[in-house]
């Protein structure tokens, strides 16, 4: 995950802050020394963080900070305040015209994952009811047609294309069919170079008069570090871009790029790609960011993942389900699978607080966990599943060799769904209440677990 050798790096800075119990000006200034050295390493911009520093300093050994009861913890908020400064005060929305259609241009070099992301934009904005049009408008790389109308399909948006003809005449058809047939988002899949040149710098600049765009969006790789910098400065230069997208954030790139764009550009980031499936892509938020940098979690976006992922409906069926038949193996594994649709489990345990403390071992271990009760139920029959109850040493000796586990995986699972079912009739869930205000309120509580049983 990109920023985690910086969170570890600031994590023990301020802890050696916190534990002071007064701060003097040498100590302020010693501990912005490894919070310098830190962003530098992330590849942050040498001018951005000599700037950064100097911004944190002279807050943090004003009066008020080092005669408070809490030094450590006012400089800690003040470094977040100025990373939250630093990436943008909040986040940056596309302003869609009173006419549609609103037309994208995406931009970027080659292998910057634009035309993945293209998909994954229009994928973004057709779940907010939007009607989005894809334009095949790379006409050089070989399968960049073809790519986009599999990444299209997979997002369910129509890909508009005329094969490999002049992409300023398909520009210019795509956005005629798409105010014929209605679509009011348009996003234009453009050719990347792996260099920036004369010729691509050129054609950009002859789409952009033929779409006449309301957003130019720079597709950058999170993995290039500083030279994503430079590609942003020089794209903006050449063509005047409006935003960014950073790719592969999920990556073990150091991040630098993410907290120097805007200082470097005047541009702000407005999305991150977070992995390779399509729905691995988020709205970027600076406050967030600065909160997971700092170790502090991401909460709000947990939730907001948690609540898309979880049909109401299919919510509201499990509680009456689990009120009048009690919670069973079947249950499990369905909480299991929309746990699976947030995200990995890496990706939900780096937006927890204190997710810094907990080292990739660790992650992978759960993630094997679960891979293995997942196996080990898929291994059981309907009526095992239905009924644990019934599952007798011959029977756990069937389950674990058909999911490749041993004899104590199974006794192991057994006993945590038993626990399981304590805690739901707790809760009052998977009991034998009735009536609706019950049923609503189990409803409820299980929406607000991201419709996941095993919380």
């Amino acid at each position: 995950m990109a920023f985690e050798g910086l969170s570890d790096k600031l994590g023990k800075v301020f802890k050696g802050l916190k534990n002071r119990g007064k701060l003097s000006e040498a100590d302020v200034k010693a501990a912005m020394r490894e919070v310098r050295l830190a962003l530098l390493e992330a590849d942050v911009s040498y001018k951005v963080v000599k700037d950064f520093i100097n911004k944190v300093t002279e807050r943090s050994i004003g009066e008020e900070v080092l005669k408070s009861l809490t030094p450590g913890q006012q400089v800690i908020k003040i470094v977040n305040e100025e990373l939250i400064s630093l990436m943008g005060e909040s986040n940056s929305k596309i302003n869609f015209p009173n006419k549609p259609p609103c037309i994208i241009m995406m931009c970027g070099l080659q292998g910057c994952g634009k035309t993945t992301h293209s998909a994954k934009l229009a994928k973004y904005f057709k779940a907010q009811g939007k009607r989005p049009l894809l334009i095949a408008a790379d006409v050089y790389r070989p399968a960049a047609i073809e790519q986009l109308k599999v990444v299209g399909e997979r997002a369910d948006v129509a890909v508009f294309e005329m094969g490999q003809i002049d992409p300023r005449k398909i520009v210019k058809e795509g956005i005629r069919h798409a105010k014929d047939y209605g679509n009011d988002l348009v996003i234009i899949d453009t050719a990347g170079r792996l260099h920036i040149d004369e010729e691509l710098m050129q054609e950009l600049k002859d789409i952009k008069a033929i779409a006449e765009p309301n957003e130019i969006m720079l597709v950058v790789d999170a993995m290039t570090g500083q030279d994503a910098v430079n590609v942003a400065a020089a794209f903006d230069g050449a063509l005047g871009i409006d935003s960014v997208i950073l790719t592969k954030l999920d990556s073990d790139t150091r991040g630098g790029a993410a907290l120097s764009v805007l200082s470097v550009t005047g541009k702000p980031i407005k999305f991150v790609g977070m992995g390779e499936k399509l729905d691995e892509f988020e709205p970027f938020h600076p406050e967030r960011m600065a909160s997971r940098i700092l170790g502090m979690g991401d909460m709000l976006t947990l939730i907001e993942k948690a609540t898309a992922s979880v049909d109401e409906e299919e919510a509201k069926k499990l509680a009456d389900k689990m009120a009048s038949e009690g919670f069973d193996l079947n249950d499990l594994l369905e909480q299991m699978k929309t746990l699976q649709k947030i995200g990995n489990v890496k990706s939900i345990i780096r937006m927890l607080p204190g997710a810094n403390k907990i080292n990739d071992e660790q992650m992978e271990q759960g993630e094997k966990a679960l891979r293995k009760t997942e196996a080990m139920i898929n291994s059981m029959t309907k009526a095992e599943r239905r009924k644990p109850s019934i599952i007798d040493p011959k029977r756990k000796r069937r389950i674990a060799a058909g999911s490749g586990t041993e004899v104590a995986d199974v006794n192991q699972l057994l006993k945590q769904y038993e626990q399981m079912k304590k805690m739901m009739k707790q809760f009052g869930i998977g009991g034998n209440l009735h009536g609706k205000k019950q049923r609503k309120a189990r409803a409820n509580l299980l929406k607000g677990l991201g419709g996941n049983g095993m919380n």
